[in-house]
């Protein structure tokens, strides 16, 4: 007679029938959960104030060809006399970029444009008047105080503070690797304002760094005025008459350029459509943590119930059919 095998199934193997009949048993924690979460998504999305970003799309503006020539013969002559003539466009480029982000020049372009307002008290931007909304427990705008903190020390921000606001929460910028093409963007509650900063951040970044390659330009051509006077050698004098036409020329173009470093190619606009907050995802993403929070839940109460009722021994159970009887 042949044994019979008996397949023996672990205890930890998953039920599909027990596991749908868990989550059908706690169906109305889940709901719950689910349609609280789903609320308090919809209620933060309507309480984001909307946001607007503007971009302003730029090529390097310099031409290669109008001081190549010139460099290049010159090169070894301006190094004998101390002189640089300046890298490649690309290298200006990557220092014009660097620039427009760093401290100093963000903290001089916040001070000129009259931005500590806007950029640190601000928390919303009334479209029907075109009227600022103003954080009344940072600054008061009918005084034009900045209001003290819990700990009685005033808010108004400092130079660091409004620099890490503006690089942070405002100003973006990229670069398409294949093209060289540069990206700003701005962002602010009020379109008009997105679009107004990054117009005067291409425009501010060009006069920054005209003026400093003129003052850089000037420097040279009085150095090299200085050296002249100074030799009696024709051949030298003949050098130094040469850089001092190169570096002339480098003003003169300088003054010239209306856009020095940053050509616009695409302009900035004022946005009619905002960029913040995605309000659906917002509530998709609330509404699908609070199911995934109310399963969560309903199994760890499915299992410490069932480790509850493991807890009885074999005594304990046939106590318990003995009351029964």
């Amino acid at each position: 007679m042949a044994e019979q095998t008996t397949t023996h199934y672990p205890d930890d193997e998953i039920d599909l029938r027990e596991l749908f009949a868990t989550l059908w048993q706690g169906k109305w924690l889940i709901l719950g959960l689910t349609f609280v979460f789903a609320a308090a998504g919809i209620a933060y999305a309507l309480y984001k104030p909307n946001i607007y970003q503007s971009s302003v799309l730029l090529a390097p503006a310099n031409d290669e060809n109008k001081l190549g020539g010139i460099s290049g013969q010159l090169g070894g002559l301006a190094s004998l006399a101390g002189i640089s003539l300046g890298g490649g466009n690309s290298n200006q480029t990557v220092i014009a970029k660097e620039v427009l982000q760093s401290r100093a020049f963000l903290t001089s372009f916040i001070h000129r444009h009259n931005l500590v307002i806007p950029l640190y008290a601000v928390k919303g931007w009334r479209e029907e008047t075109d009227e600022w909304i103003y954080d009344t427990d940072v600054y008061n705008p009918n005084t034009g105080e900045w209001l003290p903190d819990r700990k009685g020390k005033s808010q108004e921000p400092t130079n660091w503070d409004l620099v890490k606001a503006f690089r942070e929460d405002h100003l973006s910028v990229s670069e398409a690797k294949d093209t060289g093409m540069i990206t700003v963007s701005v962002k602010h509650y009020s379109p008009r304002a997105a679009q107004q900063w990054a117009q005067w951040l291409v425009h501010d970044i060009n006069e920054h760094m005209r003026v400093q390659d003129v003052e850089e330009a000037e420097a040279s051509i009085a150095y090299l005025d200085a050296k002249l006077k100074e030799t009696n050698i024709a051949g030298m004098q003949q050098v130094f008459y040469q850089l001092i036409e190169n570096e002339t020329r480098t003003v003169m173009l300088a003054n010239a350029q209306r856009e020095y470093v940053f050509r616009t190619v695409d302009p900035a606009v004022v946005p009619e459509e905002k960029s913040e907050p995605k309000r659906a995802l917002i509530v998709v993403i609330a509404t699908l943590l609070g199911g995934m929070l109310g399963v969560f839940l309903v199994f760890i109460r499915a299992f410490i119930n069932n480790d509850n009722r493991n807890d009885h021994g074999p005594w304990e159970t046939s106590q318990a059919l003995s009351a029964n009887e």
